[in-house]
Protein backbone atom coordinates (compact mmCIF):
# COMPACT_ATOMS: atom_id res chain seq x y z
CA UNK A 1 0.00 0.00 0.00
CA UNK A 2 1.27 3.23 -1.02
CA UNK A 3 0.40 6.72 0.57
CA UNK A 4 -1.48 8.07 -2.77
CA UNK A 5 -3.60 4.45 -2.82
CA UNK A 6 -4.05 5.69 1.18
CA UNK A 7 -5.05 9.00 0.40
CA UNK A 8 -7.42 8.11 -2.70
CA UNK A 9 -8.99 5.29 -0.91
CA UNK A 10 -10.05 8.02 1.80
CA UNK A 11 -9.88 11.37 -0.02
CA UNK A 12 -8.46 13.04 2.20
CA UNK A 13 -5.14 11.74 4.90
CA UNK A 14 -6.00 14.21 7.48
CA UNK A 15 -9.27 12.95 7.81
CA UNK A 16 -7.87 9.47 8.42
CA UNK A 17 -5.12 10.48 10.55
CA UNK A 18 -7.85 12.53 12.70
CA UNK A 19 -10.00 9.64 13.06
CA UNK A 20 -7.10 7.36 14.47
CA UNK A 21 -6.36 9.44 16.81
CA UNK A 22 -9.70 10.09 18.35
CA UNK A 23 -10.52 6.07 18.04
CA UNK A 24 -7.05 5.43 19.57
CA UNK A 25 -7.39 8.13 22.30
CA UNK A 26 -10.78 7.17 23.51
CA UNK A 27 -9.52 3.48 23.95
CA UNK A 28 -6.16 4.81 25.45
CA UNK A 29 -7.95 7.19 27.71
CA UNK A 30 -10.58 4.78 29.22
CA UNK A 31 -8.07 2.00 29.40
CA UNK A 32 -5.15 4.28 31.74
CA UNK A 33 -8.25 6.25 33.90
CA UNK A 34 -9.19 1.98 34.82
CA UNK A 35 -5.41 1.91 35.54
CA UNK A 36 -5.59 5.11 37.60
CA UNK A 37 -9.03 5.15 39.11
CA UNK A 38 -8.64 1.47 40.73
CA UNK A 39 -5.14 2.12 41.74
CA UNK A 40 -6.24 5.30 43.62
CA UNK A 41 -9.21 3.24 45.50
CA UNK A 42 -6.63 0.49 46.19
CA UNK A 43 -4.33 3.68 47.85
CA UNK A 44 -1.89 3.94 45.21
CA UNK A 45 -0.56 7.21 43.98
CA UNK A 46 0.18 8.51 40.42
CA UNK A 47 2.69 10.49 39.16
CA UNK A 48 2.08 10.96 36.09
CA UNK A 49 -1.12 10.25 33.54
CA UNK A 50 0.09 10.66 30.19
CA UNK A 51 -1.90 10.10 26.74
CA UNK A 52 0.04 10.11 24.34
CA UNK A 53 4.30 9.60 24.16
CA UNK A 54 7.14 12.22 23.62
CA UNK A 55 7.40 15.63 24.19
CA UNK A 56 4.29 16.79 26.30
CA UNK A 57 1.93 19.78 24.85
CA UNK A 58 -0.39 20.06 27.59
CA UNK A 59 -0.42 19.22 31.18
CA UNK A 60 -1.49 20.61 34.77
CA UNK A 61 -1.99 19.37 38.28
CA UNK A 62 -4.21 17.66 40.44
CA UNK A 63 -4.94 18.58 44.35
CA UNK A 64 -3.45 14.68 44.61
CA UNK A 65 -0.35 15.72 42.99
CA UNK A 66 -0.86 13.80 39.51
CA UNK A 67 0.08 15.39 36.20
CA UNK A 68 -2.11 15.01 33.49
CA UNK A 69 -0.87 15.46 30.45
CA UNK A 70 -0.95 15.31 26.69
CA UNK A 71 2.22 14.63 24.14
CA UNK A 72 2.79 14.96 20.95
CA UNK A 73 3.06 11.32 19.73
CA UNK A 74 -0.84 9.96 20.44
CA UNK A 75 0.33 6.40 19.61
CA UNK A 76 -1.02 4.97 23.55
CA UNK A 77 -0.16 6.51 27.00
CA UNK A 78 0.44 5.47 30.37
CA UNK A 79 0.02 5.77 34.29
CA UNK A 80 2.91 6.43 36.29
CA UNK A 81 2.80 5.48 39.71
CA UNK A 82 4.59 6.54 42.60
CA UNK A 83 7.42 4.15 42.80
CA UNK A 84 8.26 3.18 38.99
CA UNK A 85 11.22 4.61 37.40
CA UNK A 86 9.22 4.55 33.95
CA UNK A 87 6.40 4.53 32.04
CA UNK A 88 6.59 0.81 31.40
CA UNK A 89 6.04 0.28 35.50
CA UNK A 90 10.00 -0.19 36.23
CA UNK A 91 10.58 -0.22 39.65
CA UNK A 92 12.60 2.63 40.99
CA UNK A 93 14.88 1.13 43.19
CA UNK A 94 16.58 4.28 44.52
CA UNK A 95 13.52 6.12 44.71
CA UNK A 96 11.79 3.04 47.12
CA UNK A 97 14.93 2.63 48.95
CA UNK A 98 14.41 6.25 51.04
CA UNK A 99 10.82 5.72 51.32
CA UNK A 100 9.17 4.62 55.09
CA UNK A 101 6.87 1.56 54.91
CA UNK A 102 3.97 4.08 55.21
CA UNK A 103 5.10 5.92 51.80
CA UNK A 104 6.04 2.33 50.59
CA UNK A 105 2.39 1.02 50.61
CA UNK A 106 1.07 4.06 48.41
CA UNK A 107 3.30 3.10 45.55
CA UNK A 108 3.05 0.51 43.07
CA UNK A 109 5.61 -2.32 43.88
CA UNK A 110 4.99 -1.95 48.09
CA UNK A 111 1.23 -2.22 47.69
CA UNK A 112 -0.69 -5.46 48.70
CA UNK A 113 -0.83 -8.18 46.06
CA UNK A 114 -4.36 -7.89 45.72
CA UNK A 115 -4.05 -3.88 45.14
CA UNK A 116 -1.46 -4.26 42.55
CA UNK A 117 -3.56 -7.09 40.75
CA UNK A 118 -6.45 -4.95 40.71
CA UNK A 119 -5.10 -2.17 39.26
CA UNK A 120 -3.14 -3.95 36.83
CA UNK A 121 -6.54 -5.63 35.96
CA UNK A 122 -8.43 -2.83 36.02
CA UNK A 123 -6.99 -1.34 32.26
CA UNK A 124 -8.79 -4.23 29.94
CA UNK A 125 -11.98 -4.52 31.83
CA UNK A 126 -12.49 -0.68 31.80
CA UNK A 127 -11.77 -1.25 27.79
CA UNK A 128 -14.53 -4.33 27.94
CA UNK A 129 -16.82 -2.17 29.99
CA UNK A 130 -16.28 1.12 27.40
CA UNK A 131 -17.45 -1.65 24.86
CA UNK A 132 -20.32 -2.78 26.49
CA UNK A 133 -21.62 0.28 27.64
CA UNK A 134 -21.24 1.90 23.77
CA UNK A 135 -22.85 -1.44 22.09
CA UNK A 136 -25.91 -0.82 24.61
CA UNK A 137 -26.75 2.59 23.54
CA UNK A 138 -26.34 1.65 19.74
CA UNK A 139 -29.10 -0.68 20.61
CA UNK A 140 -31.13 1.27 22.84
CA UNK A 141 -30.82 4.02 19.87
CA UNK A 142 -31.58 1.40 17.06
CA UNK A 143 -34.10 -0.12 18.93
CA UNK A 144 -35.46 -3.78 18.31
CA UNK A 145 -38.13 -4.87 15.39
CA UNK A 146 -40.64 -6.15 17.81
CA UNK A 147 -43.48 -9.08 16.51
CA UNK A 148 -45.53 -6.94 14.61
CA UNK A 149 -43.46 -6.15 11.22
CA UNK A 150 -44.31 -2.76 10.47
CA UNK A 151 -42.22 -0.72 7.71
CA UNK A 152 -39.90 2.45 9.33
CA UNK A 153 -38.22 4.68 6.72
CA UNK A 154 -38.54 3.77 2.85
CA UNK A 155 -35.35 3.57 1.00
CA UNK A 156 -33.95 5.14 -1.74
CA UNK A 157 -34.76 2.58 -4.63
CA UNK A 158 -34.40 2.74 -8.40
CA UNK A 159 -37.60 2.88 -10.54
CA UNK A 160 -40.47 1.50 -10.49
CA UNK A 161 -42.41 4.10 -7.83
CA UNK A 162 -44.62 1.96 -4.96
CA UNK A 163 -47.55 2.66 -3.10
CA UNK A 164 -45.91 1.10 0.20
CA UNK A 165 -45.76 3.49 2.89
CA UNK A 166 -43.90 3.79 5.99
CA UNK A 167 -45.95 2.80 9.17
CA UNK A 168 -47.85 -0.32 6.85
CA UNK A 169 -48.29 -3.05 8.70
CA UNK A 170 -47.28 -5.62 6.21
CA UNK A 171 -49.14 -9.08 6.93
CA UNK A 172 -48.60 -10.98 3.64
CA UNK A 173 -46.24 -10.61 0.49
CA UNK A 174 -46.41 -11.72 -2.85
CA UNK A 175 -49.73 -14.07 -1.48
CA UNK A 176 -47.12 -15.41 1.11
CA UNK A 177 -48.11 -14.78 4.87
CA UNK A 178 -45.73 -12.92 6.87
CA UNK A 179 -44.65 -14.77 10.33
CA UNK A 180 -43.64 -13.14 13.23
CA UNK A 181 -40.58 -11.46 12.77
CA UNK A 182 -39.10 -12.67 16.17
CA UNK A 183 -39.75 -16.11 14.46
CA UNK A 184 -36.07 -16.20 13.20
CA UNK A 185 -36.64 -19.67 11.47
CA UNK A 186 -40.26 -19.16 10.20
CA UNK A 187 -39.23 -15.33 8.62
CA UNK A 188 -36.31 -16.95 6.89
CA UNK A 189 -38.53 -19.69 5.10
CA UNK A 190 -40.82 -17.10 3.94
CA UNK A 191 -38.00 -14.91 2.89
CA UNK A 192 -36.96 -17.97 0.55
CA UNK A 193 -40.09 -18.59 -0.51
CA UNK A 194 -40.75 -15.18 -1.49
CA UNK A 195 -41.02 -14.59 -5.54
CA UNK A 196 -37.95 -12.94 -7.28
CA UNK A 197 -39.98 -10.30 -9.05
CA UNK A 198 -40.68 -6.43 -8.85
CA UNK A 199 -42.84 -5.33 -7.99
CA UNK A 200 -44.78 -6.98 -5.59
CA UNK A 201 -48.15 -6.87 -4.22
CA UNK A 202 -48.30 -6.38 -0.40
CA UNK A 203 -51.56 -6.57 1.82
CA UNK A 204 -50.89 -4.33 4.93
CA UNK A 205 -52.72 -2.82 7.49
CA UNK A 206 -53.04 1.41 6.89
CA UNK A 207 -54.10 3.94 9.58
CA UNK A 208 -56.50 0.27 10.64
CA UNK A 209 -57.76 -0.62 7.37
CA UNK A 210 -56.96 -3.68 5.43
CA UNK A 211 -55.52 -2.39 2.01
CA UNK A 212 -53.27 -3.80 -1.02
CA UNK A 213 -50.24 -1.60 -1.48
CA UNK A 214 -47.06 -2.59 -4.64
CA UNK A 215 -43.59 -2.32 -2.76
CA UNK A 216 -40.23 -3.80 -4.41
CA UNK A 217 -38.60 -7.50 -3.62
CA UNK A 218 -37.94 -7.55 0.56
CA UNK A 219 -34.52 -8.24 0.05
CA UNK A 220 -32.79 -6.09 -3.39
CA UNK A 221 -29.09 -6.20 -4.03
CA UNK A 222 -28.71 -2.65 -1.87
CA UNK A 223 -25.07 -1.73 -0.02
CA UNK A 224 -26.69 -1.41 3.47
CA UNK A 225 -23.01 -2.14 5.18
CA UNK A 226 -19.32 -1.54 3.67
CA UNK A 227 -16.49 -3.35 5.16
CA UNK A 228 -13.63 -1.40 4.84
CA UNK A 229 -10.45 -2.21 2.83
CA UNK A 230 -12.82 -4.53 1.01
CA UNK A 231 -12.92 -4.96 -2.60
CA UNK A 232 -16.07 -2.69 -2.87
CA UNK A 233 -14.73 -0.11 -1.05
CA UNK A 234 -11.70 0.56 -2.48
CA UNK A 235 -13.13 0.83 -6.25
CA UNK A 236 -15.57 3.84 -4.59
CA UNK A 237 -19.00 1.91 -3.79
CA UNK A 238 -21.03 3.48 -1.11
CA UNK A 239 -23.55 2.82 1.31
CA UNK A 240 -26.87 3.34 -0.65
CA UNK A 241 -25.96 1.84 -4.00
CA UNK A 242 -28.07 -0.53 -5.16
CA UNK A 243 -26.74 -3.02 -8.05
CA UNK A 244 -29.02 -3.07 -10.98
CA UNK A 245 -27.36 -5.53 -13.10
CA UNK A 246 -24.35 -8.20 -13.52
CA UNK A 247 -22.23 -8.71 -16.26
CA UNK A 248 -24.93 -6.66 -18.37
CA UNK A 249 -27.75 -9.12 -16.76
CA UNK A 250 -30.06 -7.29 -14.45
CA UNK A 251 -31.14 -8.32 -10.92
CA UNK A 252 -33.05 -7.92 -8.04
CA UNK A 253 -32.50 -9.73 -5.06
CA UNK A 254 -29.57 -9.66 -3.05
CA UNK A 255 -29.13 -13.35 -3.35
CA UNK A 256 -28.65 -13.15 -7.00
CA UNK A 257 -25.53 -10.92 -6.13
CA UNK A 258 -24.04 -13.39 -3.79
CA UNK A 259 -24.46 -16.18 -6.59
CA UNK A 260 -22.47 -14.33 -8.62
CA UNK A 261 -19.64 -13.18 -6.15
CA UNK A 262 -19.60 -16.91 -4.97
CA UNK A 263 -20.01 -19.07 -7.87
CA UNK A 264 -17.05 -16.61 -10.11
CA UNK A 265 -14.14 -18.02 -8.21
CA UNK A 266 -12.69 -14.55 -8.21
CA UNK A 267 -12.98 -13.54 -11.80
CA UNK A 268 -14.19 -9.40 -12.85
CA UNK A 269 -17.98 -8.76 -12.55
CA UNK A 270 -19.11 -5.71 -14.12
CA UNK A 271 -21.63 -4.39 -12.02
CA UNK A 272 -24.24 -1.51 -13.16
CA UNK A 273 -25.01 0.58 -10.04
CA UNK A 274 -27.86 3.04 -9.25
CA UNK A 275 -26.86 5.57 -7.48
CA UNK A 276 -29.40 8.69 -6.01
CA UNK A 277 -31.06 8.29 -9.73
CA UNK A 278 -27.55 8.04 -11.68
CA UNK A 279 -26.28 4.96 -13.22
CA UNK A 280 -22.47 4.14 -12.74
CA UNK A 281 -20.27 1.47 -13.89
CA UNK A 282 -17.92 -0.56 -12.12
CA UNK A 283 -15.22 -3.39 -12.28
CA UNK A 284 -15.07 -5.24 -9.21
CA UNK A 285 -13.00 -8.10 -8.36
CA UNK A 286 -14.08 -10.03 -5.65
CA UNK A 287 -11.15 -11.08 -2.89
CA UNK A 288 -10.79 -14.89 -0.87
CA UNK A 289 -11.42 -14.15 2.59
CA UNK A 290 -11.41 -16.58 5.63
CA UNK A 291 -14.43 -16.05 7.83
CA UNK A 292 -15.01 -17.31 11.25
CA UNK A 293 -18.16 -20.22 11.58
CA UNK A 294 -20.78 -20.69 13.94
CA UNK A 295 -19.41 -23.94 15.43
CA UNK A 296 -15.71 -22.71 15.34
CA UNK A 297 -12.94 -22.71 12.73
CA UNK A 298 -12.75 -20.37 9.44
CA UNK A 299 -13.68 -21.02 6.31
CA UNK A 300 -12.47 -19.24 2.92
CA UNK A 301 -14.82 -16.95 0.60
CA UNK A 302 -14.98 -15.18 -2.28
CA UNK A 303 -16.00 -11.96 -1.05
CA UNK A 304 -16.68 -8.66 -2.16
CA UNK A 305 -17.21 -6.63 1.34
CA UNK A 306 -20.79 -5.66 0.63
CA UNK A 307 -23.70 -6.00 3.38
CA UNK A 308 -27.74 -5.97 2.22
CA UNK A 309 -30.61 -5.97 4.29
CA UNK A 310 -34.50 -5.32 3.55
CA UNK A 311 -35.99 -2.99 1.06
CA UNK A 312 -36.89 -0.77 4.45
CA UNK A 313 -36.05 -0.18 7.66
CA UNK A 314 -38.43 -2.17 10.14
CA UNK A 315 -40.26 -0.06 12.79
CA UNK A 316 -38.20 -0.77 15.86
CA UNK A 317 -39.69 -0.50 19.75
CA UNK A 318 -37.05 0.76 22.38
CA UNK A 319 -35.16 -2.62 24.03
CA UNK A 320 -34.97 -2.83 28.01
CA UNK A 321 -31.74 -1.46 29.71
CA UNK A 322 -31.02 -4.51 30.92
CA UNK A 323 -32.03 -6.48 27.74
CA UNK A 324 -29.74 -3.47 25.85
CA UNK A 325 -26.98 -4.23 28.49
CA UNK A 326 -26.81 -8.21 28.22
CA UNK A 327 -27.16 -7.27 24.83
CA UNK A 328 -23.77 -5.17 24.69
CA UNK A 329 -21.99 -8.25 26.97
CA UNK A 330 -22.82 -10.86 24.59
CA UNK A 331 -21.49 -8.56 21.25
CA UNK A 332 -18.07 -7.67 23.52
CA UNK A 333 -18.03 -11.75 24.02
CA UNK A 334 -18.14 -12.44 20.86
CA UNK A 335 -15.34 -9.94 19.27
CA UNK A 336 -12.94 -11.29 22.08
CA UNK A 337 -13.83 -15.04 20.90
CA UNK A 338 -13.43 -13.75 17.46
CA UNK A 339 -10.02 -12.28 17.69
CA UNK A 340 -8.71 -15.03 19.89
CA UNK A 341 -10.04 -17.55 17.48
CA UNK A 342 -8.30 -15.68 14.75
CA UNK A 343 -5.22 -14.99 16.16
CA UNK A 344 -5.24 -19.33 17.04
CA UNK A 345 -5.41 -20.04 13.15
CA UNK A 346 -2.92 -17.65 11.70
CA UNK A 347 -0.44 -19.07 14.01
CA UNK A 348 -1.33 -22.43 12.69
CA UNK A 349 -1.64 -21.75 9.50
CA UNK A 350 -5.33 -21.89 9.11
CA UNK A 351 -5.78 -18.52 7.87
CA UNK A 352 -3.44 -16.11 6.36
CA UNK A 353 -1.65 -13.80 8.50
CA UNK A 354 -2.70 -11.15 6.47
CA UNK A 355 -5.92 -11.01 8.37
CA UNK A 356 -3.74 -9.55 11.17
CA UNK A 357 -3.48 -5.26 10.94
CA UNK A 358 -0.72 -3.00 11.87
CA UNK A 359 -1.32 0.86 12.49
CA UNK A 360 -1.82 1.53 8.73
CA UNK A 361 -4.90 -1.16 8.42
CA UNK A 362 -6.49 0.66 12.12
CA UNK A 363 -6.31 4.09 10.80
CA UNK A 364 -7.78 3.14 7.05
CA UNK A 365 -10.40 1.04 9.51
CA UNK A 366 -11.00 3.82 11.63
CA UNK A 367 -11.14 6.48 8.31
CA UNK A 368 -13.46 4.31 6.35
CA UNK A 369 -16.08 3.48 8.96
CA UNK A 370 -15.81 7.59 10.28
CA UNK A 371 -16.74 8.07 6.46
CA UNK A 372 -19.95 6.26 6.83
CA UNK A 373 -21.32 8.18 9.91
CA UNK A 374 -21.15 8.96 13.29
CA UNK A 375 -22.89 5.55 14.57
CA UNK A 376 -20.40 3.55 12.18
CA UNK A 377 -17.23 5.23 14.05
CA UNK A 378 -18.59 4.56 17.25
CA UNK A 379 -19.63 1.02 16.60
CA UNK A 380 -15.46 0.85 15.30
CA UNK A 381 -14.51 2.00 18.78
CA UNK A 382 -16.17 -0.25 20.37
CA UNK A 383 -14.95 -3.15 18.77
CA UNK A 384 -11.28 -1.89 18.93
CA UNK A 385 -11.97 -1.05 22.54
CA UNK A 386 -12.94 -4.87 23.19
CA UNK A 387 -9.68 -6.46 20.60
CA UNK A 388 -7.69 -3.80 22.60
CA UNK A 389 -8.66 -5.06 25.75
CA UNK A 390 -8.26 -8.60 25.37
CA UNK A 391 -4.32 -8.28 23.52
CA UNK A 392 -3.40 -6.47 26.69
CA UNK A 393 -4.52 -9.94 28.84
CA UNK A 394 -1.90 -11.88 26.40
CA UNK A 395 0.47 -13.00 29.38
CA UNK A 396 3.61 -11.27 27.52
CA UNK A 397 5.57 -8.96 29.88
CA UNK A 398 5.37 -5.26 29.00
CA UNK A 399 1.82 -5.90 28.36
CA UNK A 400 -0.99 -5.98 31.48
CA UNK A 401 -1.25 -9.84 30.95
CA UNK A 402 2.89 -10.46 31.92
CA UNK A 403 2.27 -7.91 34.69
CA UNK A 404 -1.13 -10.21 36.12
CA UNK A 405 1.38 -13.77 35.21
CA UNK A 406 4.21 -12.36 37.50
CA UNK A 407 1.73 -11.68 40.44
CA UNK A 408 0.01 -15.26 40.09
CA UNK A 409 3.59 -16.57 40.63
CA UNK A 410 4.13 -14.28 43.68
CA UNK A 411 1.11 -15.55 44.84
CA UNK A 412 1.90 -19.49 44.75
CA UNK A 413 5.42 -18.96 45.47
CA UNK A 414 5.30 -16.55 48.15
CA UNK A 415 7.39 -13.84 47.08
CA UNK A 416 8.03 -12.36 43.61
CA UNK A 417 10.14 -13.07 41.06
CA UNK A 418 13.72 -11.46 41.14
CA UNK A 419 14.04 -8.00 40.04
CA UNK A 420 16.63 -9.36 37.83
CA UNK A 421 14.51 -11.29 35.89
CA UNK A 422 11.37 -9.28 35.79
CA UNK A 423 14.74 -6.92 33.88
CA UNK A 424 14.95 -9.72 31.11
CA UNK A 425 11.82 -10.85 30.70
CA UNK A 426 10.52 -7.60 29.93
CA UNK A 427 13.10 -6.57 27.67
CA UNK A 428 11.98 -9.90 25.82
CA UNK A 429 8.61 -8.63 26.12
CA UNK A 430 9.26 -5.36 24.96
CA UNK A 431 10.83 -7.46 21.74
CA UNK A 432 8.01 -9.61 21.30
CA UNK A 433 5.60 -6.24 20.93
CA UNK A 434 7.82 -4.95 18.80
CA UNK A 435 7.84 -7.04 16.81
CA UNK A 436 3.89 -8.27 16.55
CA UNK A 437 3.75 -4.18 15.35
CA UNK A 438 6.31 -4.79 12.62
CA UNK A 439 5.03 -7.91 11.79
CA UNK A 440 1.25 -5.55 11.34
CA UNK A 441 2.76 -2.85 9.61
CA UNK A 442 4.15 -5.26 6.92
CA UNK A 443 0.69 -6.77 6.32
CA UNK A 444 -0.34 -3.35 6.14
CA UNK A 445 2.64 -2.34 3.06
CA UNK A 446 2.39 -5.54 1.28
CA UNK A 447 -0.52 -7.73 2.11
CA UNK A 448 -3.01 -7.66 -1.05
Amino acid sequence: MDIIGLISGFGNIFWVVIAFVVALSVIVAIHEYGHYIVGRWSGIGADVFSIGFGPVLWSRYDKRGTKWQIAAFPLGGYVKFKGDANAASGKDDEAMSDLTDEERRHTMHGAPLWARTATVAAGPIFNFILSIIVFAAVFLTRGEVGDTFKVGELRDLPPPAYTLQADDEIRAIGGLTVPSFGDAEGFSAFATDLPIAAPLEYEVIRDGQNARATGPYLYPPIVLHLAPQSAAYNIGMEVGDVITAIDERPILAFSELKEAVETGEGRALSLTVWRSGEEIDFTLVPRRVDEPQPGGGFETNWRIGIGGGLAFDPATETPGVGSAVWGGVVQTGRIIEGSISGLYHMVTGAISTCNLSGPVGIAQTSGAMASQGAMSFIWFIAVLSAAIGMLNLFPIPMLDGGHLVFYAYEAVAGRPPSDGVVRVLMTMGLVIVLSMMAFGLTNDLFCP
